[in-house]
């Protein structure tokens, strides 16, 4: 990336934020036609919701290892693993948020008590705690980008890369137990 970047990753953190999130509330709230998509077959559809748990359990695994990686002091497998982990992220979004568009978000099947004291609880965290990461990669992956990796130690990059490999971590963990909760318990 050139001069000019580097010099406004707090900027570019922003407007990549917003639009991220734009799109993400877009499908969520069924903003999105019905019709600006493709329509896959129902199986497919179907398959999503284990196909993404597949995925934010190989995420769990790859940034834990990309986290170790560093503490070790390998830069390089670090930077491949925090690479596969956004490449993760964005496919499980990716899938998500085309399936929530397509059909909305998928009814808790269980007791009322349960969804209103369990379920709800654990979602409410994992969304937030996935919005709240946006920037937060965003940010740590622009610095990552824009500078030599003999500086980034210099920079916000391991301070803000803790919290946002942290949260991203709790929040892929907590989407497995809402995908345990949808469609293995109940």
């Amino acid at each position: 990336m050139n001069w000019t970047t580097r010099n406004h990753v707090p900027a570019l953190t922003a407007v990549l934020s917003v639009v991220s999130l734009a799109l993400v509330f877009a499908a969520a709230l069924g903003v999105v036609p019905q019709g600006a998509l493709p329509h896959a077959p129902a199986a497919v559809l179907a398959a999503i919701p284990h196909v993404n748990a597949a995925i934010s359990a190989v995420a769990i695994v790859v940034i834990a290892g990309a986290w170790r990686a560093i503490r070790r002091g390998n830069v390089d497998r670090h930077r491949s693993g925090m690479l596969a982990g956004l490449v993760l992220f964005v496919a499980f979004l990716a899938l998500y948020l085309y399936k929530v568009a397509l059909e909305g978000p998928t009814q808790f099947p269980g007791p009322a008590a349960v969804e209103r004291f369990v379920y709800f609880p654990i979602l409410a965290v994992h969304v937030l705690l996935a919005v709240v990461c946006i920037p937060l990669l965003y940010y740590v992956l622009l610095l990552a980008l824009t500078r030599p990796v003999g500086t980034l130690s210099e920079t916000n990059h391991p301070r803000i890369g803790r919290v946002a490999a942290s949260l991203w971590l709790i929040s892929f963990f907590l989407g497995v137990v809402v995908y345990l909760l949808l469609y293995v318990a109940y």
